[in-house]
């Protein structure tokens, strides 16, 4: 009996989320369904995927190893119905590209604007996610590639991607004009204990990291607004309300705001990243290839740091 693709899937997010409600939760299906679609597969696959103890599963051996070929097998059948529908070798399919913010607007446009006038059938749909996020849409199969941070790949899940430099983004402290600390070309943290800060809400990326250096300082900063939008504060601080520590690609020149380097400096590295099994498809391939030239215009870019 030949292995439903859409079972299929369903081994690999057990594989990836741990539990059959997690699974029911993520494709908008009862944890019943799930269980059944799950039990039907084994039978397709005429082995033990799935070991019950109690309310839990986990999967056998034979599970993990289905649910590993399964990513590449459903990698390659859309990597084929993307070459049926191929015309003259043009690049053709959906792409979905997951980002996190400050990196949207600097890199993601770009590319999607220039692969809208040279390759038409390769239509790209954006999703804002947090980095540690964007890494476990891609490993599901949700994203086709990521933007992210290096930091965030474990050992095993590195070997299953392609990752590719982008470029080194400084995390900057952002003043309003006339601020005390604009008269210096660095600023020690330490010094800034009693300032009013704007965050990212609690949980994501940039605000775990801006308390981390705070408190690295040596004091807990004093917040007075959370910002999901680092428009809105710039905003903010361009009316002298607040300061904040962002990512220098978030920092829009459109807004009269002044930024200066921490010292000592905190540089993050990001990246691009495709599974390891979609990296020959020939649209995402234009895709990572147009998210490089992007980010080859961006200082301290990948390209800038091989050829100073």
């Amino acid at each position: 009996m030949p292995i439903n693709p859409w079972r299929l899937r369903l081994l690999c997010e057990l594989e990836t989320l741990g539990t059959v409600r997690a699974v029911a939760e993520a494709v908008h299906q009862s944890a019943s369904s799930v269980s059944q679609q799950l039990s039907l597969l084994e039978s397709e696959a005429g082995t033990h995927l799935i070991e019950r103890t109690g309310r839990s599963v986990r999967l056998t051996p034979n599970g993990h190893l289905l649910a590993r070929r399964g990513r590449a097998i459903l990698d390659a059948m859309t990597e084929a119905m993307a070459e049926l529908h191929a015309v003259d070798n043009e690049p053709t399919g959906m792409v979905q590209v997951a980002s996190f913010q400050s990196a949207i607007h600097s890199l993601v446009v770009p590319t999607v604007a220039a692969l809208r006038k040279e390759h038409p059938a390769v239509e790209v749909r954006i999703e804002e996610l947090e980095p540690n996020e964007s890494s476990n849409a891609l490993l599901r199969g949700h994203v086709d590639a990521i933007i992210t941070t290096e930091d965030v790949f474990e050992a095993p899940m590195r070997s299953e991607f392609d990752v590719v430099p982008l470029l080194t983004d400084s995390i900057v402290l952002v003043l309003p004009p006339g601020h005390p600390a604009t008269r210096h070309e660095t600023v020690d943290l330490a010094t800034l204990a009693d300032e009013s800060w704007t965050f990212e809400p609690e949980g994501l990326y940039m605000s775990s990291l801006a308390t981390q250096l705070c408190r690295a300082a040596g004091f807990e900063p004093r917040i007075i607004c959370r910002f999901n939008s680092y428009l809105i504060a710039l905003q903010h601080i361009e009316a002298g309300g607040s300061i904040a520590l962002l990512p220098e690609l978030a920092v829009d020149r459109r807004y009269n705001v002044v930024t200066r380097e921490l010292r000592p400096a905190y540089r993050r590295q990001v990246v691009g990243a495709v599974r390891s099994t979609s990296a020959t498809r020939a649209a995402v391939r234009v895709v990572v290839d147009r998210l490089r030239e992007a980010a080859a215009g961006l200082p301290g870019s990948a390209d800038e740091e091989l050829h100073p």
